[in-house]
């Protein structure tokens, strides 16, 4: 659908982001994880797309992502998903253990989630933290919280594509070295929602799991087989 996802496996993107980190570049490095709701906003929405094309990075969040690329001939090695990707850099030790500001999800689950990341990730640091339900007057002051304390990586829970937006606003102004949009990532973190057993994400079925524990979500699962079709019939004008 236009939209280019460089074939990196995880592996690859953990590195990556960890180079990003290391050369303390002046600028912010804006990862979106591109999922099909995202995907489908950037077909009629310039500013998203805009936002999209000025990433960093853009990994696949999600097996819809992947199969396309496949069935087109073009393969992605596998999903980056903001939640794996999260995990999977709070994973890492050392000297490579980085500093983190948290902002979105609720304030107990924010809360939770600090708590659980500075207890499970020895090295970790959760330098500051916000919940997402804040006022428009409040924004401006976080943004300069966040910019004073100039964490390495920025995790903005907020939901797409709020947090993409957001990240892409003060981008000049949060002094972070990364900053990924994770969706609801601090609530799996945090243990108010559980994710799918490790069985569903093999078979990449985590969205069916979701569905049949939060059968309000039905409504957004319809994007699913509308992205499928267009991204399928879409050909490249250039």
């Amino acid at each position: 659908m236009g939209i280019p996802v460089p074939k990196l496996t995880m592996k690859e993107t953990i590195a990556l982001i960890d180079q990003v980190i290391d050369e303390r570049r002046p600028e912010l490095f804006h990862v979106v994880t591109l999922n099909p709701e995202i995907t489908m906003s950037c077909q009629h929405d310039a500013q998203l797309r805009n936002i999209v094309e000025e990433a960093g990075l853009l990994t696949a969040d999600g097996i819809g992502i992947v199969m396309v690329s496949q069935l087109k001939r073009n393969p992605l090695p596998e999903r980056v998903t903001g939640c794996d990707l999260l995990l999977q850099l709070l994973q890492l030790e050392g000297t490579n253990a980085r500093t983190y500001y948290l902002l979105g999800a609720s304030k107990e689950t924010n809360q939770l989630a600090a708590e659980e990341i500075e207890r499970s990730y020895p090295g970790v640091k959760v330098i500051g933290r916000h919940h997402g339900f804040y006022s428009e007057a409040e924004e401006e002051r976080i943004i300069g919280e966040i910019e004073g304390l100039s964490p390495d990586i920025l995790v903005v829970a907020l939901g797409a594509p709020r947090s993409e937006r957001l990240i892409h606003r003060y981008k000049h102004k949060l002094n972070a070295r990364v900053a990924i949009g994770v969706g609801g990532s601090l609530d799996i973190i945090a243990g108010t929602v559980k994710r799918a057993p490790a069985i569903w994400q093999k078979w990449n079925v985590e969205w069916l799991y979701r569905l049949l524990n939060q059968p309000s979500r039905w409504r957004r699962q319809l994007i699913l087989p509308r992205f499928a079709f267009r991204a399928l019939m879409y050909k490249d004008k250039s």
